[in-house]
């Protein structure tokens, strides 16, 4: 029995972030040094973590293919172009709407309603990423996904179908596993909410960052770059252009950053001094990064069945692209120390992300490859087919219109 070979980069990231998470909460640690690190840990980690979405159904003639034996697969949540574009006018419109709420109704209320949010989304999160964890120490027995559950269908209800469709199943199944991590994430995140201690929130961002990155697709490099363009001047124009970038980020104690102590002593308030990041600066990025990671990957022409995120190959689009990105972050915190000044993360990130890839491109002359680059293929060759059934049906009624006509001209 042959053992495959783990990526020490990626069990070191995972390791790197747990060790980092808990040792700069009894040791001070440079924050600089320790954003850099932890953002990079966590780049490497989920980027790779998402090349299972290059995993493809078996057809006949694959290795172990089975057709009584078909299971579904998970549908890929994939960014649309519609959704690039407009992605940074619903962020201005939910950055603004936050921004009024918290200077009219005060920033007590609408935390409170942030609370919430994130309490549900943060469970779902934690849930999955000590599901994958619990996974690796505990018997093959407990990870079975049909282990426990239940079956409920509705088969019919009061509600429209574009609201709820019929039937409505209501199924579940779950291993004891994810009931386990399921009962922890409740359990971390009430005493969060409780707490509210810089720690927990930390917890949180990274599992959002985490699986974030793991579950979505930009659909292609063009999806990529019209996202990252667009919320490039969406950063520039709400960070110099007025107040609300920072007085939201500032008043709002949701997990959305992660944060960094300055120092492990108290100031004259009682509070520690912390510096942030926002999740967008890691995750927007990372969504980019993790695209050109399977694109490499679609270059050395790796297996999509089975996927094995450990196994080795070329990656000059993602490397370049981490470094580029660590230099591009490093730049923003210099910038913002020497001037004392809050700055856009991603008037410097974007360009970094961009530049990079686009340069490796054509350098290896591969830009075409690149811009063609799909991971919307199945989508559209569905789209194909449907048309050309659509215009063989058309044309099979027209040729029955044309015989009936014949024949009624015959009978006259």
């Amino acid at each position: 029995m042959t053992t495959k070979a783990t990526n020490p980069l990626i069990v070191g990231s995972y390791a790197t972030i747990i060790i980092l998470w808990g040792a700069c909460q009894v040791v001070v640690i440079p924050y600089v040094a320790n954003l850099i690190v932890l953002v990079t840990a966590i780049l490497y980690a989920s980027c790779h973590a998402s090349l299972t979405l290059r995993e493809e159904p078996l057809e006949e003639g694959d290795e172990g293919y089975d057709p009584d034996n078909k299971e579904p697969m998970e549908p890929r949540e994939t960014l649309r172009a519609e959704d690039a574009y407009q992605f940074p006018l619903v962020g201005s419109a939910s950055l603004f709407s936050l921004y009024l709420a918290v200077k009219y109704l005060g920033p007590e209320l609408v935390n409170v309603l942030i609370a919430g949010y994130f309490g549900l989304v943060g469970v779902g999160a934690l849930t999955m990423c000590l599901g994958s964890l619990l996974s690796l120490v505990t018997p093959k027995s407990m990870n079975d996904d049909k282990q426990l559950g239940w079956k409920y269908v509705i088969a019919d209800h009061p509600f429209p179908d574009w609201l709820l469709p019929k039937p409505l199943d209501l199924s579940v199944q779950f291993s004891t596993t994810t009931l386990i991590s399921f009962v922890m994430a409740i359990g971390v995140v009430a005493m969060y909410f409780q707490e509210k201690h810089w720690a927990l929130n930390n917890v949180l961002g990274i599992c959002f960052c985490l699986q974030g990155i793991e579950k979505l697709s930009l659909g292609t490099y063009k999806i990529g770059a019209i996202l990252l363009i667009g919320l490039f001047f969406y950063d520039i124009f709400w960070v110099f252009g007025t107040d609300v970038m920072v007085t939201v980020a500032k008043n709002l104690n949701g997990p959305i950053k992660i944060l960094f102590p300055r120092s492990l002593t108290p100031n004259e308030d009682g509070n520690l001094d912390l510096s942030l990041l926002g999740l967008g600066d890691i995750v927007i990025p990372g969504f980019f990064l993790s695209l050109l990671l399977r694109f490499d990957a679609h270059m050395a022409q790796m297996p999509t069945h089975k996927i094995d995120i450990h196994a080795n190959f070329p990656k000059p689009y993602f490397h370049s692209a981490l470094v580029a990105y660590v230099m591009g972050l490093g730049m923003t915190l210099f910038v913002m120390m020497h001037f004392n000044a809050a700055q856009p993360a991603l008037l410097y990130l974007v360009p970094a992300c961009l530049g990079s890839s686009s340069l490796v491109a054509v350098v290896r002359g591969e830009m075409k490859e690149l811009w063609d680059y799909s991971e919307e293929a199945e989508e559209e060759e569905d789209d194909e087919e449907e048309t050309e059934d659509d215009k063989k049906e058309e044309e099979g009624d027209g040729d029955d219109k044309k015989e009936k006509t014949e024949e009624s001209k015959k009978d006259d």
